[in-house]
């Protein structure tokens, strides 16, 4: 059995099929505190939001129920759904839920960044990328719980995102790196690293004009939607493009 809750919902297992939303809530709430347990009144506040209807309680008993015979048992016969009080708690290990292969990786490259293993960085946050499949739980109703898992994995694919291309143009890979960044900025265009790396990216590649062009963009755009100037370090690295500072240049790992 597999769980996969960084993108839309899925139970990786031909026979489980989950069709009712509210079972689906139940179960994407649980999975994200997988391990933990959940009480029935944050259930019932995530299915039903701040108005649940008289016989939430016994509806949600019924839910957790039909979960129970979906989902099947492990290899020691045990349910991967507990009661224990005051609600609910899903065992799953690494193997079973992406969530927890996604924590590993993020804290294994963060690790590689602090020690200078670029590329051991890079291979660890390409696999983490792999595995955040797009806004995570974006078709379900979200409570308190999912909305609020949802922006903590956006926050971190941010993150990794940003770090990847940190990596990337350390190893020399800033070619490559041109067009991933211009997709990165129209994805999140207020996102300022994402310029700085362009503009790193396409100095190195001999194109200095494009590389002025892409802060005088990156100031439209904040002037436009935040009435703000772009901050000091893409201030700083337009004066280095301007002075072909040689700290730009491409270092050879060591």
């Amino acid at each position: 059995m597999r769980y996969e809750i960084l993108g839309s919902l899925r139970v990786a297992d031909g026979e489980v099929t989950i069709t009712a939303p509210k079972i689906e809530v139940v179960l994407a709430t649980l999975l994200i505190r997988s391990g933990e347990v959940v009480s029935v009144d944050q259930l019932v506040t995530e299915v039903w939001g701040g108005e649940p209807p008289q016989r939430a309680t016994a509806a949600l008993y019924v839910y957790v129920s039909q979960l129970r015979k979906l989902l099947p048992r492990d290899e020691s016969g045990a349910r991967p759904i507990e009661t224990r009080s005051p609600g609910y708690v899903l065992r799953a290990d690494e193997g079973q839920l992406d969530l927890h292969l996604f924590q590993r990786l993020v804290r294994e490259s963060r690790a590689h960044v602090r020690a200078g293993r670029w590329d051991e960085a890079r291979v660890g946050l390409e696999e983490a990328l792999g595995l955040a499949r797009g806004p995570a739980l974006a078709t379900l109703p979200g409570g308190p719980v999912i909305n609020g898992f949802a922006r903590w994995v956006e926050e971190v694919r941010l993150e990794c995102q940003e770090t990847l291309g940190e990596m990337k143009l350390r190893l020399g890979r800033h070619r490559e790196m041109v067009g991933v960044l211009s997709g990165l900025i129209r994805e999140h265009p207020l996102h300022e690293p994402f310029y700085g790396q362009l503009m790193l990216a396409l100095y190195r590649c001999d194109r200095r004009a494009d590389a002025l062009g892409v802060y005088q963009t990156a100031r439209e755009t904040l002037n436009r939607e935040l009435g703000l100037d772009p901050g000091r370090g893409l201030r700083e690295m337009q004066r280095s493009i301007l002075a072909a500072d040689e700290v730009l240049d491409v270092r050879p790992a060591v």
